[in-house]
């Protein structure tokens, strides 16, 4: 049974709505400061699994959380994506007139930023969490002054929404990995999984790596790299692949792990609805 789940941020956050829509039971929270501090929590077992979001349809992948989980060792169990929609708040009373700065993630501010084009005279500061600069405003009663958060954050609050769904691009979503230590025993209903491998530096290896991924039928939804820090020149490859024919999966990796100079399963889990 999970009884405790590790967030980057703190209650009212986008993570925290995760956990929501994501669990049958409510499991209780730890807040995390950052990724690198919820992906140790795990490490070390503070909580039993941890939510991360690693994937935006506007802003793409976050690279840095997949380097994360490959250094903590840390396997996904399964995945939620979820709609953003970002909110202008601020004390009870005020006007947007009145807002003299809003306080936010870069993503969040990133997103929103042609709605602030009408308002020249805010002044957009970057933050750690969107949730909390909605709690410091209403810890502190700072007039004045926005955030931009869900809609979550402003009931939990007791902040007013100036103005709502203000994100430039309406359809945009955030894919969210469920992640832990302990490696699951082999799930029955897998159907997409995520790789990490590191091929020989020559020509080609790359190609005849995704011929193998194409050849026994498996869907390509994702490929990123970073570079291999102890050996420059060379780089790791991460990969998300989903498949309906779980024999043709296994063939497929049975190869991978033969071609790949490093080879390393991420999760195996049952694909999520986007």
């Amino acid at each position: 049974m999970i009884q405790k789940i590790a967030i980057q941020g703190i209650k009212g956050s986008f993570h925290d709505q995760v956990v929501k829509q994501y669990f049958v039971s409510a499991p209780d929270l730890l807040e995390c400061s950052s990724f690198d501090v919820l992906a140790q929590a795990v490490a070390e077992g503070k909580c039993d699994q941890a939510v991360m979001a690693i994937e935006n349809s506007i802003a793409g992948s976050i690279l840095p959380n997949y380097a994360l989980m490959d250094q903590y060792g840390l396997v996904i169990t399964g995945e939620h994506y979820l709609s953003i929609e970002h909110n202008l708040m601020a004390l009870p009373g005020q006007k947007i007139e009145e807002i003299e700065e809003v306080h936010s993630h870069p993503m969040a501010l990133l997103q929103c930023k042609k709605f602030f084009r009408a308002y020249p005279h805010i002044k957009l500061v970057e933050s750690h969490d969107t949730a909390e600069e909605a709690f410091k405003i209403s810890k502190n009663k700072t007039k004045a002054r926005g955030a931009i958060a869900g809609v979550t954050a402003s009931e939990i609050f007791d902040l007013e929404i100036l103005s709502h769904s203000i994100q430039t691009i309406k359809n945009n979503v955030t894919r969210f990995v469920i992640v832990q230590k302990a490696v699951l025993e082999q799930q029955d209903n897998i159907s997409k999984a995520a790789w990490k491998f590191v091929l020989d530096h020559k020509r080609g290896s790359l190609a005849t790596a995704l011929n193998v991924i194409s050849d026994c039928n498996l869907n390509l939804t994702k490929i990123q790299s970073l570079p291999v820090i102890e050996t420059p020149g060379k780089y790791a490859f991460f990969v998300d692949v989903t498949f309906d024919d779980q024999k043709n999966y296994f063939k497929a990796k049975s190869l991978l792990e033969i071609m790949a100079t490093a080879f390393k399963v991420l999760g195996e889990y049952t694909s999520g609805k986007s």
